[in-house]
């Protein structure tokens, strides 16, 4: 039966009525939307991209408008300009971020925080203000050609039910094959053999998520200033680590978003899954040695490929009972591959909690927004909302 929960509250999308779209939800959810602050991160390649496109559409179309919609946005300077003049002909409260701005990277030079950059990095750069236009953060992926905004309601939905925490799921099936390669492949095998030496409760919360590498999530304001992201690509998982200890499993739940179509990445090279395998590894086993699991990495990767290639077994079965293609000779060299990313995670990169930045949010705004004269609009609620005593 489709009603089954896992440890967490997971809110199932019937059909018929849309999560939020009906009744006292849907009241709830539409005022929600006005105290939110949306963040997309994108890079370069996302300027005037059909599926960017198709997300900023949408975002149009919610009503009430959100609070803030902030775009971190990492690019050359010759291409900021263009960037930014297309994002703000959308007819929303858009606030471009130019996440290597010369005075963003002095900024975080000046505090010992420079070393290394990508799209964790990017977002938390974004998280400080966002915690200040609004009540509540949603954070998604800007590569999404399905996307809908009932998403930014549905990820909402859990937060107005007294949850701190938003996570959402989704069917990866695009061309008649089964893609989310690296969590289902990677993530999924290495937490299925893990658990099954290791009894802790946070490896009960990571096994729960049905989609725990999805880029789409909600926050309260408050637990937005609690999160240490990690500077790249680890960002999801090291997200769930802070959600597991401010939020824990009475707090968090996840929500049914459909079926998604993405751009793909290759698999092989550092620019490739291969390569985000190695950030996710690392900050995946992080998040457990900080809380207590201590994995033996000697026979780790041997025995996280034996869990893969059940995996792999049933993926063939399930693909062949929907009339989808499989290559399991290529899924089973992904599997070797992501083998290679196995290792005890390296120093410790994370960037501060905003409750402990040394920093305000808006010394990111201004840093963030050269072409601003004499500065960026001042942050909505900074006059209101003493931030020290969200925490």
């Amino acid at each position: 039966m489709e009603y089954v929960q896992e440890r967490i509250a997971t809110l199932h999308a019937f059909g018929g009525r849309d999560g939020g779209s009906g009744g006292t939800l849907a009241h709830d959810t539409a005022d929600a939307v006005a105290e939110t602050t949306v963040v997309v991160p994108m890079t370069a390649r996302e300027h005037e991209n059909p599926a960017a496109e198709r997300v900023l559409s949408e975002l149009e179309t919610l009503e009430p408008a959100p609070a803030a919609v902030i775009v971190p946005v990492r690019a050359d300077a010759d291409e900021i300009e263009p960037f930014r003049r297309w994002l703000e002909s959308f007819a929303l409260p858009i606030r471009v971020c130019w996440c290597n701005a010369p005075a963003v990277e002095t900024l975080l030079a000046d505090v010992g925080l420079a070393n290394g950059f990508g799209k964790g990095r990017d977002v938390w750069l974004a998280l400080g203000p966002a915690a200040e236009f609004g009540e509540y953060v949603v954070v998604h992926d800007a590569d999404a050609r399905s996307y809908e905004a009932a998403h930014v309601r549905r990820l909402l939905a859990p937060l107005t039910m007294e949850f701190e925490f938003s996570k959402g799921y989704y069917a990866r099936v695009e061309d008649d094959q089964l893609y989310g390669r690296l969590f289902r492949l990677f993530y999924a095998p290495l937490i299925r053999t893990l658990s099954a030496d290791h009894d802790a409760p946070v490896l009960d919360y990571l096994e729960a998520f049905r989609y725990a590498l999805a880029g789409e999530f909600a926050v309260t304001a408050g637990l937005a200033r609690q999160l240490r992201a990690p500077r790249a690509w680890g960002l999801e998982v090291g997200t769930l680590g802070d959600a597991f200890d401010q939020a824990g499993f009475d707090g968090s739940a996840q929500v049914d978003l459909g079926r998604h179509e993405h751009d793909h990445r290759a698999v092989a090279g550092d620019t490739g899954l291969e390569g985000m395998s190695r950030e996710v590894a690392a900050e995946l086993l992080r998040v457990l040695e900080e809380r207590g699991v201590d994995p033996d990495y000697e026979t780790l990767g041997e025995r996280y490929l034996a869990a893969g290639d059940r995996f792999v077994q049933q993926y063939s079965a399930d693909a062949a009972f929907n009339g989808l293609s499989y290559d399991a000779a290529n899924e089973r060299d992904q599997l070797a591959r992501y083998a290679n990313s196995i290792a005890p995670p390296g120093p410790d990169r994370r960037l501060p909690r905003w409750r402990d930045a040394p920093f305000e949010p808006s010394d990111v705004l201004e840093a963030a927004q050269p072409w601003q004269v004499g500065g960026p609009t001042g942050l909505r609620r900074s006059e209101r909302i003493d931030t020290g005593a969200q925490d």
